[in-house]
């Protein structure tokens, strides 16, 4: 059986590891920076572009909502910033359609909303436990590592609410929410493969 786990994720709660050792659980293909690259390539658009507007949501990207209330993207975008987020968006929706794999981030649980073998995971942690990963695995300061920690999130909120009928972080938005401040990482990525597995009996 064919799906896809999409991961969203609060800095500092481990979700590159916890997504890294799923991927080799599963034998699946995980996507993070990935993303960039492969929509860079196709695109023919520097990778410099793609990481600047990375989860960031744009003041000029023109959408509206569609008979069904989903989004629908212009036809034709008009914009730099327009280009860069819709070949984004098609680069997850083509690597999806390529096999089961593991996309972290980039609103894309939103973007496949409409494919049946979507399983959607949002990953978060006490402010303790992720300090602690911010300032020992990422190497910010002290002083610097909550400042960090609550401007990443809340770009990542943005972005996420700004192209998204659903809010960020909130456990309707997803299959599966799991503070891994109480499971640690192992035991989080154990916990997302027997939800996979339970999904797939």
């Amino acid at each position: 059986m064919k799906y896809v786990i999409t991961i969203g994720r609060q800095f500092g709660c481990g979700a590159h590891e916890i997504a890294t050792k799923l991927s080799k659980k599963l034998n699946i293909p995980y996507y993070d920076k990935e993303i960039i690259k492969r929509a860079s390539k196709d695109s023919g658009f520097d990778e410099k572009l793609f990481s600047f507007y990375d989860e960031k949501p744009t003041r000029s990207f023109l959408y509206n909502i569609s008979t069904e209330g989903m989004m629908a993207f212009t036809p034709t975008p008009q914009t730099l910033e327009e280009q860069i987020l819709q070949y984004q968006f098609n680069t997850i929706k083509k690597v999806s359609e390529e096999g089961s794999c593991i996309i972290v981030g980039r609103c894309a649980e939103y973007v496949l909303r409409d494919n049946p073998s979507l399983i959607s995971v949002y990953l978060h942690a006490d402010e303790k436990f992720r300090l602690s990963r911010v300032i020992n695995q990422y190497g910010y300061s002290e002083k610097n590592a909550l400042k960090e920690m609550k401007s990443i999130d809340k770009k990542r909120a943005r972005f996420h609410n700004f192209y998204s009928d659903k809010n960020w972080g909130e456990a309707a938005t997803y299959n599966l929410c799991i503070d891994v401040s109480v499971l640690g990482i192992d035991k989080t990525a154990e916990l997302i493969e027997q939800y996979v597995n339970a999904r797939q009996k």
